[in-house]
């Protein structure tokens, strides 16, 4: 027979999307899902759902009688499938601690949820080193803890050499003001005045859109800004393998897929200087690391990185076996689902 997940947490990220078709591909599971219908945007409305969440949850495990439950975010989703009283539980934690904004004043809420959540968890999800650092600091069993990332599909993001004389840059992450975008285009603008050619591929949608394109404007470099706006998955890696330069500049950051997929496609990643990035870029290496709203120092790792290409060459070929052995979808999604079975069958389910 087989076995059922509910999966709580935002079903429309890629990111849920991965794991569940993972779940579905190389663990047969059958997949249902809760999340909250409240956009972020009326807060209260929200809290006040999420509230009476557990009553909605415990009806759908009644009634559907899932043999596990997983969620995202620890401090969210991931509490809830904490009091769900299912019997197994998986929780992933998606960000660097999920513990954010730190000025926040659920602050000191958020942690006293997350800790419930990793003691009643049966399996708890790092997708990459810097979340394990997390967990070990507030004292989780780290035999629970399985540090993999669910990976990216190899056979969709492949490597494609962009010979361009120029620098062709692209940046794959949502428009909000977390991933600064603004120091990008800024840094460009520097390139722009000391006659460097370039262009540069903004994909996504986000609240700063408007925001960006009059500032592109402003900065007089709007005709070699390409602001494409949402497009669907499959196109992505086309637009990857005709770049060659990845930017990324989130203030703060869990495991990238993105940065994954942009590794895949041999395009050459500068990123900022954060421990989520950390893991994964070594300076001058495989990549180079900014220091945040740095908009100097990136325009001159960017000339630096266009000039050196011999060390950029060998990064992209370094950074494309990275990917094809520690982030490749069909090989950790096999792992992951295995887990699943094994965590069902020890717990006489």
């Amino acid at each position: 027979m087989k076995r059922k997940i509910l999966f709580l947490g935002e079903s429309y990220r890629a990111d849920a999307i991965t794991w569940m078709k993972g779940l579905k591909e190389f663990g047969d599971f059958e997949i249902i899902t809760w999340e909250l219908q409240t956009s972020n945007t009326h807060r209260f409305k929200r809290i006040l759902e999420y509230f009476f969440a557990p009553i909605s949850i415990r009806k759908i495990i009644k009634n559907e009688k899932p043999d596990m439950v997983i969620a995202e975010r620890t401090t969210s989703y991931g509490f809830l499938a904490a009091i769900s009283g299912s019997k197994t539980i998986a929780i992933a934690q998606q960000g660097r601690t999920d513990l954010w904004p730190e000025e926040s004043k659920l602050y000191p809420f958020k942690k006293f949820i997350q800790k419930y959540a990793f003691k009643k968890a049966h399996l708890i999800h790092a997708w990459g080193p810097v979340m394990a650092i997390h967990m070990k600091e507030v004292g989780v069993d780290m035999n629970k803890v399985l540090i993999l990332p669910k990976g990216i599909d190899l056979s969709l993001f492949t490597p494609s050499t962009n010979n361009s004389n120029k620098i062709e840059a692209i940046v794959t992450r949502s428009l909000q003001p977390e991933y600064r975008h603004d120091s990008i285009l800024k840094a460009f603008e520097i390139l722009n005045q000391k006659g460097i050619d370039f262009s540069l591929t903004i994909v996504g949608d986000g609240n700063r859109l408007q925001f960006l394109k009059d500032l592109a404007k402003e900065l007089q470099i709007e005709n070699k800004v390409i602001f494409t706006g949402r497009i669907p998955n499959t196109e992505l890696p086309k637009l990857l393998q005709q770049s060659n330069i990845y930017i990324s500049m989130p203030i703060t950051e869990g495991v990238s897929a993105s940065l994954f997929e942009a590794m895949a496609c041999n395009c050459y990643p500068i990123v900022s200087d954060i421990p989520g990035n950390q893991s994964w870029i070594t300076h001058r290496e495989n990549g180079q690391l900014i220091e945040i709203d740095n908009i100097e120092m990136l325009a001159n790792e960017l000339i630096w990185s266009f000039e050196n290409a011999e060390s950029r060459n060998q990064s992209i070929i370094r950074n494309r076996k990275f990917v094809e052995e520690n982030a490749n979808y069909d090989i950790n999604m096999k792992v992951i689902s295995k887990k699943y079975h094994e965590l069902l069958n020890s717990r006489n389910i």
